[in-house]
């Protein structure tokens, strides 16, 4: 089953009540915590809102409040989602942050959760994150933040995905092809036919469908493992020598290379080719060293490409969807990047000139 909550909200939400915080910190916090200030915190794509609260008499010496969009807004994904018909019965983002915190991934640790206001009382990881870390690093500090960040994800996905965890939602959502579809017909609605105003021809509809049901069946047909689903720069925090993830609540099965592309084929950081590379078998090398064998490491790396292909181009159409539904322009200098790893990835590969020749009419990134 395929459910989808394409639509923004349009309540504008009000900023949470100072006193309603101050004494949710001082009861479930910590007592002799005092709340000194609220501040906003930058949005993202999401229909969140996030604050720092600061306090004296601590530690800690802050906190971040989460602020639903609507209080049982949970009940529907923000993202499309594919599978059974399980029961929610808690929010999502507590749900996999409690199995998260079970395989020894750095979560936010929660404080507080009050229903009724919808606001969540997490663990501060501060304002950096990985993307404005590598930024100002040298190349040796560069590669050893991403060599930590796949550190992370091998044990996420090892640990976290076997033994399966009946109770954590996202072993009841997964990755098939009508999921891999609806992104891909999300690009075709947003980043062709919205940005440009212009639909594909019948035969090059045909064509690009034909091709990307391809890409979809391949990428199903892989060994499916806890898939973060949004595993990128700009949720990985850097707390220290710590590496936090967060934005977790999307969570499903899905190609064991969805999320290493998601990581290294950012949208908002680009890495050198060469680096790439090397990190792709860094990556293999350490599923090997957790016991997993029989790696094909060139029949892996086709599918981290085609996995990237998939990734990128829904990225590009959910940026101009944000834009046009959500009033939130800021990812769209973000799409020349994301086409230009499809671009060389479309090349890379013969038996993708068909998908090439008939989408690149209408991506002029992609010419």
């Amino acid at each position: 089953m395929l459910r989808a909550n394409t639509t923004a909200s349009k309540r504008p939400l009000s900023p949470p009540d100072h006193a309603a915080i101050a004494n949710a910190v001082a009861a479930h916090v910590s007592p002799g915590l005092a709340l000194q200030t609220v501040t906003a915190l930058p949005g993202d794509a999401s229909n969140r809102r996030y604050f720092r609260a600061t306090l004296t008499g601590g530690p800690p010496h802050s906190v971040i409040v989460m602020q639903l969009a609507e209080p049982e807004g949970f009940k529907q994904s923000e993202e499309a989602v594919s599978g059974t018909s399980h029961q929610i019965a808690e929010l999502p983002f507590l749900n996999i942050l409690s199995h998260l915190a079970k395989t020894g991934i750095s979560v936010p640790t929660l404080h507080h959760y009050d229903q009724v206001a919808g606001l969540l009382y997490l663990e501060d990881f501060g304002d950096v994150t990985l993307a404005e870390t590598v930024r100002q690093a040298d190349a040796t500090n560069l590669e050893a933040r991403y060599r930590q960040a796949i550190d992370v994800l091998v044990q996420m996905q090892v640990r976290g995905t076997t033994p399966a965890d009946p109770g954590c939602l996202a072993f009841h959502r997964s990755f098939d092809v009508s999921l891999l579809m609806w992104e891909f017909d999300h690009f075709l609605e947003y980043g062709v036919q919205a940005r440009n105003s212009t639909p594909l021809s019948s035969e090059d509809g045909a064509a690009v469908a034909r091709a990307f049901k391809n890409i979809a069946e391949e990428l199903t047909s892989q060994f499916r493992v806890f898939t973060h689903r949004d595993y990128h720069s700009r949720n990985l925090m850097v707390d220290g020598a710590r590496l936090g993830v967060i934005d977790f609540q999307d969570a499903l099965m899905g190609p064991v290379t969805y999320d290493l592309a998601s990581l290294l084929r950012d949208a908002y950081i680009e890495l050198d080719e060469s680096l790439v590379d090397e990190l792709v078998g860094y990556y293999l090398d350490q599923v090997v060293v957790r016991g997993v064998g029989g790696i094909d490491r060139a029949g892996f790396r086709r599918i981290f490409d085609l996995t990237s292909i998939q990734r990128n181009l829904k990225a590009a159409g959910r940026f101009v969807y944000i834009d046009r539904v959500k009033g939130n322009p800021k990812f769209l200098a973000d799409i020349p990047r994301v086409l230009s790893y499809v671009k060389r990835n479309l090349q890379k590969y013969p038996e993708l000139q068909s998908l090439r020749q008939h989408l690149t009419p209408y991506v002029p990134e992609l010419q």
